[in-house]
Parts: structure tokens; C-alpha cells; sequence
């Protein structure tokens, strides 16, 4: 497995992955020194990444090769369908894996999802429209939210 830390307006980033794809993204709390080389097999998903975060980008293009249970990798699927601008509600992700009584499962993939942003999960809102867990921190969540929200809201203050 191959590594990179890049930063982001997030903070530092960590990639992993091989020939086989990206197997995880995860924003630290901690500083890392930023990786000065880009292992090949990451130089698509760091190029991608920066284009995002530039507003260049609104989908990502890579292969991907996270570690998950099967069940997991059904909701990360559903996840990744998610369109760029939007949000759906945990109850709603559930309905669209044909079981509304998963809500709590689904909830939890969602949370262990190891590809921050690439799958948008942090596009997965409560039904009443709250912003609720999210690994990387809410602030985090809020900040993607708002910067893929397509109308830009000034501040009045």
C-alpha cells in the first residue's frame, strides 16, 4: 500500500491505495509533513482531489478499492450516486437499498466509509435537515456542504 498526505483546506489529507485503486482518504487532526513525491498510483486521485477543492471538479473519475463488508460497499455505492450540490436524508439512503429498517446500518457504513469525499458522505443529512455525524467533524461536513452548494450565500454580517 502506497501513501501520500497533501494538504487541503481541510487540513492534511492521508491517501492510500495500490494498483488496485484508492482504498482510503481520511483528514487527520494531527500535521503531517506533506508528501513532496506523489506515488504514481495516487498522482490521479491527489490531481483529482486539488481540482475539487478548486471548484474544478463536481465527480471523481478513479478506481477505487476500499476494504469494507459487502454490506458497506452497497451503501458506499448508493453513497457515490449521490449528485454533487445535493443532499439525502439517512432515511432515504435506507429506501434506497430496499430496507427502510436498516436505517441504523446504513448509518453506520456511512460513518465507516474510508473515502472522504471521493464517496460523499458527507452528503447524508438527518430527515429533518440537520447535519448530523460525521467522522471528519461536523465543521468539516459543513464547510464541504457549502462549498458544493450551488448558489453562494453572502453573508449579511
Amino acid at each position: 500500500m502506497e501513501t501520500a498526505f497533501i494538504r487541503t483546506p481541510l487540513g492534511i489529507a492521508k491517501l492510500e491505495g495500490n494498483a488496485d485503486g484508492l482504498a482510503s482518504i481520511v483528514v487527520l487532526n494531527t500535521e503531517e509533513t506533506v508528501s513532496s513525491v506523489i506515488p504514481k498510483n495516487l498522482e490521479a486521485a491527489v490531481k483529482q482531489l486539488q481540482e475539487y477543492f478548486a471548484g474544478e471538479r463536481n465527480s471523481f473519475d478513479l478506481a477505487l478499492n476500499p476494504a469494507g463488508t459487502d454490506f458497506q460497499k452497497r451503501v458506499w455505492k448508493a453513497l457515490s450516486k449521490i449528485p454533487y450540490g445535493k443532499t439525502v436524508s439517512y432515511l432515504e439512503l435506507s429506501k434506497t437499498l430496499g430496507d427502510v429498517k436498516a436505517i441504523r446500518a446504513v448509518a453506520s457504513a456511512n460513518g465507516k466509509n474510508p473515502l472522504w469525499i471521493i464517496v460523499p458522505c458527507h452528503r447524508v443529512i438527518g430527515t429533518d435537515g440537520s447535519l448530523t455525524g460525521y467522522a471528519g467533524g461536523l465543521h468539516r461536513k459543513k464547510w464541504l456542504l457549502d462549498h458544493e452548494n450551488p448558489v453562494k450565500q453572502q453573508s449579511l454580517f
